[in-house]
């Protein structure tokens, strides 16, 4: 039997505490942070005064303070020259209570822990509004050993004011003190540490730390990496953790990777480096390799393992690299999301991650290209719930489908080649509206819903404001013009209808984004009886495109419940489509026409999304046609597509009066549309048509042709002979913008 390599050392608690306050004890940088819950600490001190034993401890003698640093977050006297390797929690838990001194928590935060202990009850409780309010706690025994501080005064005190809010009988008193003399001596408390020789290796440290972590799944495969990094390359965890720290706050020069979509951990980013360097998501496979393990031999090396932790080390430089970090994340919000609550699965984010630092760093993709095609990945894998279950076989299917990949383009192409297999059109009409029948708010297909209507500009029900602004984080007040609420109201559902599980009420097909206002009170009314008030917010051609966006049936409000239910999870099926095919580019589905009153469209007259033209291209004071007729035309349209979008109407003169498109002298309708798609062709670009549908419809007797545009993805600019122009539509009228102004215009209109 070989020698043992540790001895066995006692100490009491106060011994330990103060070898800690004067930094002869350390924390070895292979150790995680301080992670308990509160709760946890309180059971520990009930242990502890109930003379439990509460475990050994594992502590490494080494002399050298290279890699480790002290417990809490004050200054020590001397350099640690005994280094905790298994019983941080405790150790930090103990010495935060004892000293009353913050402790740098997970999420990087230096914050206090409270614990109080109540002397009658013999009861130790986590501090909170309910106790400080309590004469029957000592709301923080930290005082207790305060040096400056009386054991005696503080019993004194504390009976004091108990005996001012009840009676206190000599049993009673004699109890108390006894309790609180007890607590006070648990700096007396035995505690056991089992100490590591100073001449073993820093890498049989963290074997010894693996093994007795790994027992009952303590800790996570990426800890046990973590670890190796802290032995073999600690400077690149201590980057993780950095990256980490930085993430969670805002920078004054904004070089912080601090997003509202995820602050990420040390092992989540370690995940993403090694699935870039690896290909591979099994972190125990990759815990082996990183240990020097040739996976068909089983043999280590240790030329096998710097090669290993080389390219980890390349890998990490991408994920840490903060132009990639938010040139991704930028994706995220093409995509429709705005906030962290839009995220279902951090394996999305993560995962996703991974795929674009691959598309970008080793296959060159175009960031505009890739920023596309990473869109509409994010958005198939929320709404397919991709990354959840089997998380880590789905991606190395994902990533097996990239090794015959050779190129950008063919990079790009599998990755829509997954969507298209993926949202097929049984899953559309089928699939997607019986994932909708849920109350969860947290449903995946609830998010991209909200991502379909940010992406399709959607304004609130009976609103002017859109749903994109409520979704955004850095727009939100305390209390925002558009919120989520009940279309059927829950009283009126459980007074009037009997409906009263909350799992039926809250169906998020029963939820819309709305703007009530403080002057509507629906209560219990039903939506047949409150709808017509909020109707008249907006007008009949407004509120078709809202029904539309909202995935409202005609006449909803006069439905049963239930039947509303599954008529609107269908059509919000249809609108996260047309969300989704926004994202693709593919042709996207206009408002039906019946839908769109165009009588009481004109009647509404011109503004930002509505503008008439008495012609195409004849001037009516002339008889003959006019190019600067056509031009007008054009640039409306220029101005729609870089703006919000919005409908042109040929044929009404600017008051609203009639014209009709005979006037124009074309032979039918169809030559008609024919000249407006060449005329486009000629003075935009060809891809524009895109982002236009031509019809024609009857008003007060007269023809008239419509053009609905939706916003377009790229800048539009049109020609002017040698000079390429650029407009925006604002209010009623279109305008032209100068070269800095429309610089500034794409890169805060486009480029987000």
């Amino acid at each position: 039997m070989s020698d043992p390599i540790f001895k066995k050392v006692d100490y009491t608690l106060g011994g330990l505490m103060s070898d800690i306050y004067l930094g002869r004890i350390g924390l070895p940088d292979i150790q995680r942070p301080f992670v308990w819950e509160a709760a946890q600490v309180r059971d520990l001190f009930d242990s502890m005064y109930k003379g439990y034993p509460v475990g050994y401890l594992m502590l490494w003698e080494n002399g050298s303070a290279e890699n480790s640093r002290n417990i809490g977050v004050d200054g020590k006297q001397m350099s640690p020259s005994l280094l905790v390797v298994d019983g941080q929690q405790r150790l930090t838990s103990l010495y935060a209570v004892l000293n009353g001194v913050p402790v740098m928590g997970a999420n990087y935060t230096s914050e206090r822990i409270y614990i109080a202990f109540n002397p009658l009850e013999e009861r130790f409780a986590v501090r909170d509004a309910a106790v400080r309010q309590s004469k029957g706690f000592i709301p923080d025994i930290s005082s207790l050993w305060d040096g400056n501080a009386s054991i005696i005064r503080l019993g004194n005190q504390y009976l004091a004011e108990l005996k001012a809010t009840r009676e206190v009988s000599a049993k009673d008193e004699e109890k108390i003190q006894d309790a609180i003399v007890r607590l006070h001596s648990l700096t007396s408390f035995p505690l056991t540490a089992l100490q590591l020789n100073s001449d073993i290796s820093e890498e049989a440290v963290a074997e010894v730390f693996v093994r007795i972590n790994s027992k009952g799944e303590k800790l996570t495969q990426s800890d046990f990496i973590l670890t190796l990094m802290s032995v073999f390359w600690d400077e690149g965890r201590a980057q993780l953790e950095q990256f980490c720290r930085d993430a969670q706050r805002p920078a004054n020069d904004g070089t912080s990777p601090f997003n509202h979509f995820i602050k990420p951990s040390p092992d989540q980013l370690l995940r993403v480096g090694v699935i870039v360097a690896f290909k591979r998501s099994r972190l125990n496979i990759v815990y082996s390799i990183l240990q020097g393990k040739n996976l068909r031999t089983q043999e280590f090396s240790q030329e096998l393992r710097d090669d290993q932790f080389a390219k980890l080390k390349q890998a990490q430089e991408r994920v840490l690299h903060i132009q990639y970090w938010h040139d991704f994340l930028r994706c995220i919000h093409q995509a429709g999301f705005r906030s962290s609550k839009m995220i279902s699965s951090s394996y999305n984010m993560l995962y996703s991650y991974a795929l674009y630092l691959i598309g970008r760093t080793e296959y060159g993709v175009d960031e505009f290209d890739l920023r596309q095609a990473m869109a509409q990945w994010f958005f198939m894998a929320t709404l397919t719930g991709r990354y959840t279950g089997s998380a880590e076989s789905t991606l190395d299917s994902d990533l097996a489908s990239l090794r015959g990949v050779s190129d950008a383009k063919a990079f790009v192409g599998r990755l829509k080649n997954v969507c298209d297999r993926v949202l097929t059109n049984d899953f559309w009409t089928i699939t997607l509206p019986g994932n909708l029948a849920t109350s969860s708010a947290d449903s995946p297909s609830n998010f991209a819903y909200e991502a379909a209507l940010t992406l399709l500009e959607a304004p609130g029900l009976f609103s002017k404001s859109k749903v994109a602004d409520a979704l955004d984080p850095n727009l939100q007040a305390n209390s925002s013009a558009i919120e989520r609420h009940h279309l059927f109201p829950v009283d009126y559902l459980s007074k009037t209808l009997g409906i009263s599980a909350p799992v039926q009420r809250n169906q998020i097909a029963n939820y819309a984004y709305v703007e009530w206002g403080d002057d509507i009170r629906i209560g219990g009314q039903s939506p047949a009886d409150y709808l017509p008030q909020i109707r008249q917010r907006v007008s009949s051609a407004e509120l078709g495109r809202m029904y539309q966006y909202h995935a409202l049936p005609k006449n909803w409000e006069q439905m049963r419940y239930q039947a509303f239910l599954e008529a609107r999870r269908e059509l919000m099926a249809k609108v996260i489509r047309e969300g989704y095919q926004k994202l693709t580019g593919d042709s996207v589905a206009d408002p039906d026409v019946e839908e769109v009153d165009i009588a009481a469209l004109i009647a509404s007259g011109e503004s930002d999304a509505v503008e008439f033209k008495s012609t195409l291209r004849v001037n009516l004071h002339t008889g003959n046609t006019d190019p600067k007729m056509e031009h007008t035309v054009l640039k409306t349209l220029a101005g729609f597509l870089n703006s919000r979008g919005g409908t042109l109407i040929i044929g009404v003169a600017d008051d609203g009066t009639p014209v009709g498109i005979e006037r124009d002298n074309f032979p039918n309708e169809d030559a008609m549309s024919l000249h407006l798609v060449n005329i486009i062709n000629a003075r935009m670009e060809p891809q524009t048509m895109a982002a236009l549908q031509i019809h024609y419809d009857d008003y007060e007797g007269s023809r008239v042709m419509v053009v609905n545009c939706r916003r377009s993805p790229k800048p539009v600019f049109l020609r002017e002979g040698n000079r390429e122009n650029f407009y925006v539509r604002g209010g009623p009228a279109t305008g032209e913008f100068t070269n800095r102004q429309t610089q500034d215009y794409i890169k805060m209109w486009f480029d987000q």
